[in-house]
């Protein structure tokens, strides 16, 4: 089960998307076990459906049918923080990205909040939750920097600024090719004593701490993870690549999707960068798709094991699709 130790001040006033608000009080404790997740919805040909009503779905965890306590429909606003990679790697195309990223805020609806970040060898959050178009978008323009990647430290701040966002529909849209500094260094040392045979199938990508860390916040808040790949740092562009060399990209890729597939998002790869603005134009409208759907599980055991995940709809041409499951910690 989900299970997370929420300090609430005072519990007075509750809005439409149940917004917390508090008092000068003494703090109360509450349990929370909830989960949430942005459910799509498309037909055989692969077209979205938005106009179900919570009727229209039944959740089963581990096979057992879940009672759906909250549902909001698509139309419903996000809370979304678009992460944008200015470390060395991108030193070369930072127009085309600004151009991009303006093209995906111009995209949303005017009731979502967004956030920016920018992530180098520091993370800076340039601005926080608004719905100003106007200070998002000089967000982007200023956005600058250079030297190491540090992806998961800005994906762990991103989740830091979406917990006080309380019961808004939350998710992260980042840009970047997935090789963290810190995270491939690790891959490295892991690979120094490996033989050269066995090199491309040493390294195991979803057993990283940082990564598993990163995915259990994510699961606790229901936050869904879009990322946009770019195509720096691939190996395969070299004359001659080392096999350590492809090893460690390979890894960083397969940590990029299992992080879209484990928060029930899409790994967006950009093959070429004039690619970058469709790309991230495609991503807002499946924002514009997703449902949310909040259940308390009948399985109150906080015993780490996987709970399975599914989403079944009353009409046998639909099919949703979210994430898969969580771990009960």
């Amino acid at each position: 089960m989900l299970t997370r130790r929420i300090i609430v001040s005072f519990l007075l006033s509750l809005s439409l998307f149940g917004t917390l608000y508090s008092q000068d009080e003494d703090p109360v404790r509450v349990d929370s076990s909830i989960v949430r997740l942005n459910v799509g919805v498309v037909d055989g040909r692969g077209r979205p459906i938005i106009d179900l009503d919570k009727s229209k779905f039944t959740v089963y965890e581990d096979g057992v049918k879940q009672e759906i306590t909250r549902f909001a429909p698509s139309t419903a606003p996000f809370s979304v923080v678009m992460i944008l990679d200015m470390s060395g790697s991108t030193l070369g195309f930072r127009q085309v990205i600004r151009l991009s990223a303006a093209r995906f805020i111009d995209a949303l609806m005017p009731e979502d909040r967004v956030a920016v970040i920018e992530f180098y060898d520091k993370i800076n959050v340039l601005n926080d939750f608004t719905t100003d178009r106007r200070t998002i978008l000089n967000s982007i323009q200023v956005a600058n920097g250079r030297g190491k990647t540090q992806l998961y430290k800005a994906l762990d701040q991103s989740l830091d600024r979406l917990s006080k966002e309380n019961t808004r529909r939350k998710a992260i849209v980042v840009l970047t090719d997935g090789v963290d500094t810190a995270v491939r260094d690790k891959d490295r040392n892991d690979l120094e004593r490996v033989p050269d045979a066995n090199i491309l199938s040493a390294l195991r990508p979803s057993e990283n701490d940082t990564l598993r860390r990163i995915l259990d916040r994510s699961d606790a808040q229901g936050v869904t993870i879009f990322p946009l790949a770019l195509p720096t740092g691939d190996p395969a562009k070299l004359a001659d690549p080392t096999p350590r060399q492809i090893a460690m990209y390979n890894a960083a890729r397969t940590r990029l999707q299992l992080v879209a597939d484990r928060t029930g998002g899409t790994l967006n790869a950009i093959k070429n960068l004039e690619d970058m603005g469709l790309l991230y134009g495609r991503v807002a409208a499946e924002l514009r798709t997703l449902y949310t759907i909040e259940y308390s599980p009948t399985n109150e055991k906080s015993d780490g094991k996987w709970r399975t995940i599914r989403i079944a709809v009353n009409d046998i041409n639909l099919i949703a699709r979210t994430r898969q499951g969580y771990f009960a910690k």
